[in-house]
């Protein structure tokens, strides 16, 4: 009953959405004190997916309606050429770092927390591009270039909502914009987690946007869930991949001290070393022993993959961060 309660309500609000699990969601949403804001995109499928410079995200400022926003290329950013695998949880944080900037104001730097947990940084310049510079009132939409035309792949909030111009956010209360009284704004200084039951994204700008039918709120600031998400999609995630071939350590991991010990529980044949995109960045590394130290000074800062071979060319994946 509950089921079916769920879908009319979705149905009654015009959502529309694609096959389920075939592309990226946007899995977390963190809209916290001064420049603390920050997005995680989920793939749900059973397949890597390449960015490719064909992804990008959209922010509309305030109300701005879709021409308005999409035709302003300040209120975009391309996601770049990262490959997302299977069941990967990718953090995506606004581009402010430096800790000597006033805070608060526009260049106040992101707290330490929210930079340890960040996969990615993007938007340093405002006039450059703000899209990462969302509060409470601004909807988002990730979209795929499909053929030379962008095609929403997914949706946060109401794009061009009128509510929003002079609002602080949506509610969860008719008519979910934050003016019913006793109603509570979720987008402005919460972090929202996506349902695990969404498997797919919002492709249609829906009539409203009633953020409890797909998203848990937690806590102004909370940033302990980023880099993992929960999803019905029956997939195979990076991490149960590696558990269910032969246990690797990695350590320590995050790592800034310039290398990194293998270690597994048979004899490793060979270790590679992949960036984010798929490229490897070492000379692959051939062993005779169940542990080995590998250098990674002069790698910047960001995330790895390290692959593990061994006899018969059974292999294990582990995620590696430098910082």
């Amino acid at each position: 009953m509950k089921k079916l309660l769920l879908s009319v309500l979705v149905m009654a609000v015009a959502y529309t959405v694609s096959a389920q699990c075939t592309d990226l969601i946007i899995s977390e949403y963190a809209e916290g004190a001064n420049n603390n804001k920050a997005l995680e995109l989920y793939n749900p499928t059973n397949s890597p997916i390449a960015l490719n410079n064909l992804y990008r995200l959209v922010r509309y400022n305030n109300g701005t309606g879709a021409a308005a926003g999409e035709a302003n290329a300040q209120a975009s950013i391309n996601l770049g050429a990262h490959v997302m695998q299977p069941g990967e949880a990718w953090v995506i944080v606004i581009d402010k770092r430096d800790a000597g900037q006033p805070c608060p104001g526009q260049e106040c730097a992101v707290s330490a927390a929210l930079q340890a947990v960040a996969d990615t940084f993007l938007c340093p310049d405002y006039n450059v591009s703000y899209a990462m510079y969302f509060n409470g009132n601004d909807a988002l939409s990730l979209q795929k270039n499909v053929g030379g035309t962008w095609q929403y792949v997914d949706i946060f909030g109401k794009i061009g909502d009128p509510s929003m111009v002079t609002g602080f956010g949506w509610s969860d209360v008719f008519p979910y914009d934050g003016s019913a009284p006793g109603s509570r704004i979720w987008t402005e200084n919460h972090t929202l987690v996506r349902k695990a039951n969404v498997m797919q994204g919002v492709t249609t700008n829906p009539t409203n946007f009633i953020v409890n039918v797909e998203w848990d709120s937690l806590p102004n600031q909370t940033w302990t869930g980023l880099g993992s998400h929960t999803c019905n999609c029956a997939i195979t995630s990076i991490q149960e991949q590696a558990a269910s071939s032969i246990p690797v350590s990695v350590f320590p991991n995050p790592s800034s001290l310039g290398y990194v010990t293998v270690a597994a529980s048979e004899t490793i044949k060979k270790i590679e070393l992949f960036n984010a995109i798929g490229r490897s960045v070492i000379t692959p590394v051939v062993s005779t022993t169940s542990s080995i130290r590998i250098e990674t000074e002069g790698l910047t800062a960001g995330i790895y993959f390290v692959k593990t071979t061994f006899d018969n060319n059974r292999t294990t994946v582990v995620k590696l961060s430098i910082q």
